[in-house]
């Protein structure tokens, strides 16, 4: 099919889809929101979000993990995966630190290099027999906020206005007027047209916490790229790498039943089937990249590439994994690692990356996917009212403050 034939037929879809699943994004209560159904019928698999960053020493590996429905299953094996390699892109080995509970009880093994058994849900955890990994099983604070309703709002501004008739361009990005795009940036910082609310505020679902000597998970080189997982002996259930990919880019257009189905296909996918869901995802870059009122300017975009201008940023959040650069203990930047590669930020080649607990990831992630920079696009909330700290298991217990 030509380049020409596939835009005019993306924007039929377009325009016939009226962004359905765009107006709904954002409805639960984590990063990877709006899940499949098969996930969110099990709570116990569903992953709210997953954190991965470096001890400001680079000696050791920090990985979070927090589950929806706030208690861990004896049927379940929660899993950490980390590959690693000596540059982006090029990983060439892997380590799985998996978890699996009976009651209190937890066992988590470590490649073959350590093992943790005991209940870990102490204030410190437990510490591995090997002594190269520390391991927390229990009830705490997420650090991730979003102002959800005025993200939603946003999205419906958007979806109105593609159904009013806002043309798309070759690539499918909508020319929204300048007084559209300040109406959605101007939603997306509010909550009901007042401040913005942060609905996240106080949720305390169960974590999962491991911190691992960064040599021994490691081997393939200080280049990490790390993904979770929940699975039960029938198969994979649910995923998640970067916050949003996975639910907020597949679906975007079109029927609640084909996002259904795209997203339990990805759920049980891995990074290395990425593939098979980059096409879907260039369509919601598409969108995104208008809400600005500038087509073209998103990251790694293309604006005189036609139907192609948001394959390269696609492929790229395709392959879900979370790059993390091991050699540094500075970790203040989303995306810092790709930055670094793909756009010749040369400032950014010496921070970690990953996504540290409190980061503002939403609106750094959406403002690349909107003008192609970390700023400038906000959902007015700029930080959890409790926060991560700097000490295991750094995610805060109940009822703390800070």
């Amino acid at each position: 099919m030509g380049r020409d034939e596939r835009g005019r037929r993306f924007r039929a879809r377009v325009l016939a889809a009226g962004v359905i699943a765009l107006a709904g994004a954002g409805a639960t209560r984590a990063s990877d929101h709006l899940d499949s159904a098969a996930v969110v019928a099990d709570p116990a698999a569903d992953i709210g979000d997953v954190y991965a960053w470096m001890s400001p020493d680079a000696r050791r590996l920090n990985l979070a993990m927090t589950i929806v429905g706030k208690a861990f299953s004896d049927r379940h094996t929660y899993v950490f995966h980390v590959d690693s390699g000596p540059r982006f892109g090029a990983t060439q080995a892997s380590v799985e630190i998996s978890c699996r509970f009976d009651g209190a009880t937890a066992d988590c093994r470590a490649g073959d290099f350590d093992r943790v058994r005991g209940a870990a849900g102490g204030p410190e955890g437990l510490a591995g027999a090997e002594g190269r990994m520390r391991v927390f099983a229990g009830p705490r604070d997420d650090p991730f906020f979003n102002n959800v309703r005025g993200t939603r709002d946003a999205y419906d501004a958007a979806g109105a206005a593609v159904r009013a008739g806002a043309a798309l361009d070759r690539a499918g990005c909508p020319a929204f007027d300048a007084g559209v795009s300040r109406d959605i940036l101007r939603r997306w910082g509010h909550t009901a047209g007042g401040p913005a609310e942060n609905l996240l505020a106080g949720w305390t679902p169960a974590a999962l916490v491991v911190s691992v000597e960064v040599d021994a998970a490691a081997p393939g080189g200080r280049m990490l790229a790390v993904w979770a997982e929940t699975a039960t002996a029938e198969g994979r259930i649910d995923r998640m790498g970067r916050p949003l990919t996975g639910n907020a880019l597949l679906g975007t257009l079109g029927p609640a039943e084909t996002a259904e189905t795209l997203k339990a296909q990805y759920n049980r996918a891995t990074p290395a089937a990425a593939d098979a869901f980059v096409g879907e995802i260039e369509r919601s870059l598409a969108l995104y990249d208008g809400f600005d009122g500038e087509c073209g300017n998103a990251w790694l975009a293309d604006a005189d590439s036609g139907p192609s201008r948001y394959l390269p940023l696609a492929t790229l959040l395709a392959d879900d994994r979370l790059w993390v650069n091991g050699a540094s203990g500075t970790c203040t930047e989303l995306f810092a690692v790709e930055r670094a590669a793909l756009s010749g930020r040369r400032d950014l080649a010496g921070d970690c990356g990953g996504r540290a607990p409190n980061l503002d990831a939403m609106d750094a992630y959406r403002a690349l996917l909107v003008n192609g920079t970390t700023s400038g696009v906000s959902d007015g909330v700029d930080r959890d009212e409790i926060g991560a700290g700097a000490t295991f298991p750094f995610l805060a217990a109940p009822g703390v403050t800070r």
